[in-house]
């Protein structure tokens, strides 16, 4: 691991064994889907409610396929041309078995969006994390318009 005190407190203790962009899709989907949930479940316990059967209720919301492949629905006009070509390399990567109860296509693009989780956290793109996660949260402006200006594109790009 690089780095000294003076980088402050992060969660990577143990980087991939590949440079990010020649991680197979599925490995990146495999750490995206339990760094999804931690940020689902965090933003969850930041709400009111904290009854167990309501907090997982409300996940369900967020993490099923259905829910993934509506929130990437949403993320997409805010990618990047780097994040889109990520996604769809989640989405084409062949992941083997599929859930009995999620549509194939659903489950394609909750791959895909757990693949560019798993990138932008190993990528160590955090901001850009909370960024998205803010319009699947509907924390931001751009969540309830489905758009985003082309400066801010392009000061992603």
């Amino acid at each position: 691991m690089t780095g000294g005190p003076s980088e402050g407190p992060h969660l990577w203790f143990h980087e991939p064994t590949k440079p990010i962009g020649l991680v197979n899709p599925i490995v990146l989907a495999y750490i995206g889907d339990a760094v999804y949930e931690v940020l689902v479940r965090q933003y969850l316990i930041s709400l009111p409610n904290h009854r167990p059967h309501h907090l997982h209720r409300e996940a369900t919301q967020f993490v099923s396929a259905k829910a993934q492949f509506h929130i990437l629905e949403k993320w997409r006009p805010h990618l990047t041309e780097a994040e889109a070509d990520i996604v769809r390399r989640g989405r084409n990567a062949k992941s083997g078995t599929m859930p009995k109860n999620a549509d194939p296509a659903h489950y394609k693009q909750a791959t895909a969006l757990e693949c560019l989780v798993g990138y932008l956290y190993y990528g160590k793109q955090v901001e850009r994390l909370r960024e998205l996660m803010a319009i699947a949260f509907g924390e931001t402006d751009e969540a309830a318009d489905g758009g985003t200006t082309k400066e801010n594109q392009d000061a992603r790009a």
